[in-house]
């Protein structure tokens, strides 16, 4: 059995529908999706709560955020300190949205805000990725966003899996060791829609009504990026 630790990075008060009952859940749901049997330990690190004890054979998940990974909070500078400490300890680890941004700069990426303003809805990314291509044959990902910041320079030694015109960094991986993802694989559509239409108002209405759209033009492949993440990881 997989043994996932989730580092809880935001709980999203108010954000989050009455369908779902917390954040972490939809990681849940979506191993669950895939067949994956998955055991689980969350940690409040938005509270500052971190493992202490680092297993190599163990999968550590950063999900998203409100906050910014660019950020000195405490609680941030915290997870980056750890994050590099696990990753030299040779753990796996696997980034969403704000989770793919602090791993990027805990292991001398960077990350800032976009000038282009929000990316949010279901857009499609070019593979570029050799492994990952054979878990996406028409070289496309497409996956649910909601983002202002993005990675604008990689880690020294992680190679880029998926680009797009919107966000040169969409996806990279280190060997078996790491993957990152700038989308959202755990998002679903009625969640997504729920953001679109309650949550984002400092979105621009232009942008926000074309993320609706794509909800129902696009197909998001959220469990196979969720595949491709868990195979690369346990060197399947």
């Amino acid at each position: 059995m997989t043994r996932v630790n989730i580092l809880l990075c935001d709980t999203f008060p108010g954000r989050l529908p009455d369908f779902i009952p917390n954040y972490e859940s939809l990681f849940m749901d979506l191993f669950v999706g895939i067949g994956e049997q998955v055991n689980y330990r969350v940690f409040q690190t938005w509270q500052g709560e971190l493992p202490s004890v680092i297993n190599a054979d163990e999968i550590y998940l950063v999900p998203g955020s409100l906050d910014a990974a660019y950020d000195d909070k405490p609680w941030i500078v915290a997870l980056l300190q750890w994050i590099e400490k696990a990753y030299v300890r040779g753990a796996r680890l696997m980034g969403v949205c704000f989770g793919h941004q602090a791993i990027a700069r805990a292991l001398g990426g960077a990350v800032r805000q976009f000038a282009g303003g929000f990316g949010v809805g279901v857009r499609a990314s070019r593979v570029i990725d050799r492994d990952m291509k054979t878990y996406f044959p028409g070289q496309e990902m497409r996956l649910f966003y909601s983002h202002h910041d993005q990675v604008v320079a990689l880690p020294q030694d992680a190679e880029l899996c998926a680009t797009s015109d919107f966000c040169e960094n969409e996806s990279f991986r280190i060997g078996h060791q790491v993957i990152t993802f700038q989308g959202h694989p755990e998002f679903t559509v009625a969640y997504s829609r729920h953001l679109l239409t309650n949550c984002s108002d400092d979105v621009d209405p232009v942008v926000r009504s074309a993320a609706l759209l794509s909800l129902d033009g696009m197909k998001p492949q959220g469990d196979i990026a969720a595949r491709f993440a868990l195979d690369v990881l346990l060197n399947q």
